[in-house]
């Protein structure tokens, strides 16, 4: 069964916000909208993001730390802690412990991610 009430609310709540017959047609719009579900938060999957590479992957695996933190493989260690504070304060599974699931299970892969690249990186350095 299809919903109706949007319509008809729009079209009254239109009519006395307007006080005119086109206030009526323009809420009967957004209430045909309404009803038609144009307003709904339509979930588009979340891009993939780059798996941690595997060990022994060579230079891919410096390059794929370094993007992780949007940094050249020449920046300095304070630029590196930076970046990964930066990225952790605003990853952190803690920040978003009351949100929805999905955003909580991304933050976790996104944490992950970040806390690889930089320890990675610090392998690479203390070499």
């Amino acid at each position: 069964m299809r919903r109706w009430y949007g319509q008809f609310l729009g079209f009254i709540a239109g009519w006395l916000l307007l006080r005119h017959p086109v206030g009526g047609l323009l809420g009967l719009l957004v209430g045909y909208a309404f009803d038609h579900d144009a307003f709904s938060s339509s979930r588009k999957p979340a891009p993939k993001r780059e798996a941690p590479p595997r060990p022994g992957a060579g230079n891919a695996d410096v390059d794929w730390a370094y993007r992780v933190f949007g940094l050249p493989e020449d920046a300095s260690d304070a630029q590196i802690d930076r970046a990964y504070r930066k990225l952790m304060g605003q990853y952190h599974p803690d920040r978003v412990a009351g949100a929805a699931p999905d955003l909580q299970k991304i933050a976790e892969q996104k944490s992950r991610e970040i806390n690889a690249a930089y320890d990675r990186i610090q392998k690479l350095r203390k070499k």
